[in-house]
Parts: C-alpha cells; sequence; structure tokens
C-alpha cells in the first residue's frame, strides 16, 4: 500500500470515530458504507468453520453493517486504541462490545475479550479494506446471558434466529471467501 500523510490518515480516524458514534445514536450503521471505496472489502472470521466476507460497497452495507449488526442498537463500540502507519497506509483500532442493557446489579453486559478492527486507507477519506476480531465465543455467551435474563433485545433474538437458519448471505466456509481474509496489502 503507499504512504498517506500522516494529518489525512488522522482526519480519517476522527471522522470514522464520528461516523461511529452517529451510527450508536441512530441503531443504524448502514450509514457506515459511505466511508468505504466502492470496490472495498470487509470481513472476519466466524470460528472454526466459518469466514465473513462482503465484497464492494453495497454488499458492506446491505449485509455487513447492516443485517449482520442488525438488532445491535443499544450497543456501543468505545475504541480504546488506535494504531497509525501511515507509511504503510493501515491502521489498527481495538474496540469494546457494551450493551446499554445492564443486569439485576446495574452492570452492564459486555463481551469479554478484546475486538477490534484493522483498516486499510486507500485515499480520498475512505477504506479500501477491513476486517475484524472479536472473541466469537465470548460473544456467544453474553447473548446466551441476556437471553436468559430477558434483556436481549427483539431485534438481536431474531438476528440470531436467522443465524440459525444457516445459508447466510457472506458466510462462507473456511478458504472460501470472495475475497481473502488476508487482504492483499501490496
Amino acid at each position: 500500500m503507499p504512504a498517506y500523510p500522516r494529518e489525512e490518515m488522522e482526519e480519517m480516524v476522527e471522522r470514522w470515530l464520528q461516523a461511529n458514534r452517529d451510527a450508536e445514536a441512530k441503531g443504524d450503521w448502514t450509514g457506515l458504507s459511505d466511508m468505504f471505496h466502492e470496490d472495498a472489502t470487509y470481513g472476519w472470521n466466524y470460528g472454526p468453520k466459518v469466514d465473513f466476507m462482503t465484497v464492494g460497497r453495497d454488499e458492506i452495507r446491505d449485509i455487513a453493517v447492516g443485517m449482520e449488526m442488525g438488532g445491535l442498537d443499544g450497543w456501543e463500540y468505545p475504541y480504546q486504541e488506535i494504531l497509525i502507519d501511515d507509511r504503510k497506509g493501515q491502521i489498527v483500532g481495538f474496540w469494546k462490545q457494551i450493551a446499554l442493557a445492564s443486569r439485576a446489579d446495574g452492570t452492564r453486559y459486555e463481551v469479554a475479550g478484546i475486538g477490534g478492527s484493522w483498516f486499510g486507507y486507500g485515499g480520498d477519506f475512505k477504506w479500501r479494506f477491513q476486517r475484524d476480531w472479536f472473541d466469537y465465543g465470548n460473544a456467544a455467551a453474553c447473548f446466551l446471558e441476556m437471553m436468559s435474563d430477558g434483556t436481549l433485545s427483539d431485534g438481536m433474538t431474531a438476528r440470531m434466529n436467522r443465524s440459525l437458519g444457516g445459508d447466510l448471505p457472506g458466510h462462507y466456509p473456511i478458504g472460501g471467501t470472495p475475497a481473502p481474509l488476508w487482504p492483499d496489502r501490496s
């Protein structure tokens, strides 16, 4: 990847963080797709058998930040740390997953472990790729705890039920994604 001016990449990060705060406030992440190049890719791993990948801004909007984030209204993803490599045009951000819902003891539900995103910057204040990681087992445990406590939203319950049906858009057997999980960084 080419080098980019440090100031431009820092501004991109600020724009991204604001877009995330706006999405959290609305409970709708589809607007984040505008921050990707038309041919960008966005993916992650779902455990030992499944990878997730979307190719192009439309799939990112409709599937990655539409369907996959559906039901997560009332959740926040505060970034804890961001690292910028302006020579490589890459950014890594570490975030938490925190529900606005609280347990009986007043503590908020939070997915344990470390979540994060690896971005390839493509100029013009748009991402070329995004790859996420999170602890799938801890996410499932948190959602099951919320379901048992009766605090899981109807939207997330529907999202989980949809996942049980299998054959979901963007879900591929390991190694079968239309773009590599490890993106081309040249």
